[in-house]
């Protein structure tokens, strides 16, 4: 493989929002990541990681995860060693989920969400998910394996109405590319 061609090595994806004002319960966001198989790309995930979890080889990872939102800029953030995934998974999917605790509460309803993918200082897509304000979970990226073995990014902004455990089982099964 060419140096031209060698794809995505190591990926952060970091997510922020403000606190709920207080008195009001907490706004809290989870990225979630889904692999999988190259016998399967877009039925059950091979694994997630989420809040909590990691992946069983620890090339994916939650290094920071807020419950709230407080902090200065990016609250959560999760990197992706997908240049040390195992070649049997060919496609990694990522979303953000709205835990639903207290009720039905959209992205719209969480002030100053944003999302940002970044390989080394290179930015692959920053949104603030304005696009998908009515919802309640959306896949913000997508890795594939070529057949050359290297990882590619695809944006991926697919807007779902549902609970964090329903959108982890579905997130992968829109194709995008």
């Amino acid at each position: 493989m060419s140096g031209l061609n060698k794809g995505l090595g190591k990926v952060e994806v970091a997510l922020k929002w403000d606190p709920s004002p207080s008195g009001e319960p907490d706004h809290d966001l989870d990225i979630i990541a889904a692999t999988y198989p190259a016998h399967d790309p877009y039925g059950t995930p091979s694994y997630l990681v989420h809040f909590d979890s990691r992946s069983p080889d620890g090339t994916i990872t939650l290094n920071r995860d807020s419950r709230t939102g407080q902090g200065f800029g990016f609250d959560e953030v999760m990197i992706l060693e997908l240049d040390r995934l195992a070649t049997t998974y060919v496609r990694v999917v990522v979303g953000v989920a709205v835990q639903q605790q207290d009720g039905r509460k959209p992205f719209g309803a969480v002030p100053n969400t944003a999302v940002r993918v970044l390989e080394g200082r290179s930015e692959l897509v920053a949104h603030d998910f304005s696009g998908v304000s009515a919802s309640t979970a959306a896949t913000v990226a997508e890795f594939t394996r070529d057949d050359s073995g290297a990882w590619r990014f695809h944006p991926s902004a697919h807007a779902f109405v549902t609970d964090p455990a329903t959108f982890a089982a579905r997130m992968g099964s829109i194709r995008t590319v």
